[in-house]
């Protein structure tokens, strides 16, 4: 499998939220099933199957919300703010292929409404307990939760759910991140709320930062629920989007990145 860490030299900067992207030529809207050109790290969006909606795993799919605009602005920002080898465009984990086990890390959302065959659950209950690393945003409310836990039943069904404290590893191997609250999609320009609301109308109030560990103690899923860290990047350079929450999604997505290939 190829998950091997490496050495990582990071460069050293005042903030995440001082940068701001450049609107010409900043969209890769080209996405690859497979590994385009070496690199040491990829930015890789998990394809999954929809319960009970009109696609099934083609793009337009939930598992496809916000992509590649998020995506992108992330991988500019890890380019920008380390040294992690990252030269390849991004990528689309598909559960059926073998190049899932090229990828060290993940990234889902809309995890309410994700299903799996028994074959494409144990491929990423095989691919997590390998070395890789999941992270999953964007799902508000209890429903919301149960869904998603169904689905994580069918990968992990015995490795328990932890909340994170501030004090946890994973927010201190980059940035010192002591203070985590709610990250608001980009309906908060418009409402001014931070919360939103799940698919049965339930809704997410407060942010739940939690994990899932392998045996050995490693966090395997990073599990950001009633928040959307994706919109916080894709948004990051428009004005009306305050900084502090793009900010602090850069912040935790890029400690999730490094924390993942170095333990």
């Amino acid at each position: 499998m190829k998950l091997a860490r490496r050495p990582i030299y990071l460069l050293l900067f005042l903030s995440v939220g001082l940068f701001a992207f450049q609107r010409g030529g900043r969209r890769q809207y080209s996405y690859y099933n497979e590994p385009s050109v070496p690199s040491e790290f990829y930015w890789s969006r998990l394809q999954y199957n929809t319960l009970n909606g009109n696609y099934s795993r083609g793009f337009g799919g939930g598992w496809s919300q916000d992509y590649p605009q998020a995506d992108n602005d992330c991988l500019i920002a890890l380019r920008r703010l380390t040294r992690i080898n990252s030269p390849s465009p991004l990528n689309v984990a598909d559960l059926d292929s073998d190049h899932l086990f090229d990828y060290p890390w993940i990234y889902a959302i809309n995890m309410q409404s994700w299903a799996f065959t028994d074959e494409e659950a144990k491929r990423l209950h095989d691919y997590l307990l390998k070395g890789g690393f999941l992270m999953v945003d964007h799902f508000h409310g209890a429903g919301d939760w149960d869904r998603f836990m169904a689905g994580m039943r069918q990968v992990l069904p015995d490795r328990p759910v932890e909340d994170l404290s501030d004090g946890d590893e994973i927010y201190h191997v980059l940035y010192d991140i002591s203070e985590k609250f709610q990250i608001p999609g980009e309906q908060y320009v418009r409402s001014g709320i931070t919360y939103e609301c799940g698919s049965d109308g339930d809704c997410g109030y407060v942010p739940k930062w939690r994990a899932i560990r392998a045996p050995d103690g490693r966090i395997m899923v990073a599990i950001c629920h009633n928040m959307h860290l994706g919109d916080a990047w894709e948004h990051a350079d428009e004005a009306e989007y305050p900084e502090k929450f793009s900010g602090l999604a850069f912040r935790v997505v890029l400690n999730y990145i490094t924390y993942a290939m170095t333990h």
